[in-house]
């Protein structure tokens, strides 16, 4: 999977003061609600706008204060009973006491304020589908405990596994191999031999892939496959101290999108929300509108996820990724749908570049970067001149800062959107349209 930035979790903070009263009149991106006592701000997890609220102070700075929050005295119109029994102390979901509109129109906010220098007449534009059972993908941690099964996901600000039973945003058919793997686990000793546990559906159906931390009999091995031939979905096994599943071309994944299909080995990443995939590929097909005079270079490509809709229409597109496996996946993506104007290069593109990017008219920019952003790459798309570039971004402020250079540079704002690729949680993707200035 595409490397994200990893989260450091805290202990579980301690009150060191009396309890307070307070008034929340804002909402953070990370569902903390923002109060103010005596001038001071303090941020209270769990704490929504309009409520009155009592909470203890958790640590004290000079600009702010953390509080935590002790009972609500006037909750909030827009306070709803989380769906998830394991809400309060799962770390997977932060926004499921917040009523799925306000959700929506409390990121858009946060989105807004974020891009503040960047739109000022443009409107932010929505994109959003289900609330819930929309995960196709997910990462199971795992450890036994006094004897105990513990298989979960991290918890709130803390490092500790918070043992599931039933999760609300993943899609239905992993829901119900999760209670199958979880019940297996409990009666054989694999669960001493793993690291963690990667669940994932797609057009070809439902699979796991687990881990090793250490090796396993081969009558252990034969267990497991006949449990997964039951269930009719594919294992994959990761032997211990590699970096990836050993996976043949014909035990490839695959997703469709429209009438265009992907292969990918099974930890590649993909979206993981489907339906939303689809409606962001469809949104950047319209924004960019491809034509048979363009000439589109698609940075961070992937298997091609743009690239292939985007050489449906154009005279033809060249995808960048760094990862060499990806861009196999990605040349046999195009050969597989019967493209002939369809490249790929694999390069990192937060090192200087070879010259093949200039030797072409490029017309046309799509880039989907890791939440660090692109701006190592920035002066040569400046230099390469596209007349558009599409942003499509998992993290708002690498998006501000890269879009306000290139705004510097002579592009301008068209179109901003918000995508919620992740409801339920603080997460946010966004797409920006630039366009060159005359």
């Amino acid at each position: 999977m595409r490397k994200r930035t990893p989260i450091r979790r805290q202990s579980k903070p301690q009150p060191i003061g009396p309890v307070q009263t307070f008034t929340v009149d804002g909402l953070t991106h990370e569902a903390k609600g923002v109060a103010r006592l005596k001038g001071k701000v303090t941020f209270i997890g769990g704490a929504l706008p309009g409520e009155t609220v009592a909470a203890q102070i958790t640590k004290s700075g000079r600009r702010f204060d953390e509080a935590v929050l002790n009972s609500i005295i006037e909750p909030s119109a827009y306070r709803v009973e989380p769906s998830c029994q394991h809400f309060n102390v799962c770390g997977g979901c932060s926004f499921q006491h917040l009523a799925d509109e306000k959700q929506l129109s409390s990121k858009a906010d946060w989105l807004q304020g974020q891009l503040r220098n960047l739109i000022t007449t443009q409107e932010l534009e929505l994109l959003s589908d289900n609330f819930t059972h929309y995960r196709r993908r997910a990462r199971i941690a795992i450890d036994r405990k006094k004897g105990t099964l513990l298989l979960g996901f991290r918890g709130k600000a803390s490092s500790d596994i918070v043992s599931i039973d039933h999760c609300v945003v993943l899609t239905g058919n992993l829901q119900k191999i999760f209670s199958s793997l979880k019940l297996e686990l409990s009666i054989n000793g694999l669960a001493d031999s793993l690291g963690h546990i990667e669940l994932l559906e797609d057009t070809k159906g439902v699979s796991v892939l687990f881990r090793l931390t250490s090796f396993i009999s081969d009558e252990l091995k034969r267990a497991w496959e006949s449990w997964a031939k039951k269930e009719l979905i594919s294992l994959y096994w990761q032997a211990p101290n590699t970096s990836k599943a050993e996976v043949s071309s014909e035990n490839m994944r695959h997703y469709d999108l429209g009438e265009l299909r992907l292969e990918y080995h099974p930890q590649d990443f993909i979206q993981v929300n489907a339906i939303m995939n689809q409606k962001m590929v469809a949104q950047a097909m319209d924004w960019l509108s491809p034509n048979k005079q363009d000439v589109i270079l698609d940075l961070f490509c992937g298997v091609g996820n743009f690239s292939l809709p985007l050489a449906q229409h154009a005279q033809s597109v060249i995808g960048v990724e760094v990862q060499e496996s990806m861009v196999e996946a990605a040349r046999k993506n195009a050969s597989l749908n019967g493209f002939d104007n369809l490249s790929f290069v694999a390069s990192d593109l937060t090192q200087p570049v070879a010259n093949e990017f200039m030797k072409q008219k490029i017309t046309k920019v799509l880039l989907d970067p890791p939440r660090a952003g692109a701006f190592e790459f920035l002066d040569t798309i400046i230099k390469i001149g596209p007349k558009q570039i599409l942003y499509v971004s998992c993290n708002a402020s690498t998006l501000a800062r890269d879009a306000e250079y290139l705004v510097a540079k002579g592009y301008r704002v068209l179109r901003v959107g918000l995508m919620d690729m992740f409801p339920q949680t603080s997460h946010v993707e966004t797409m920006m349209l630039l366009q060159k200035k005359k």
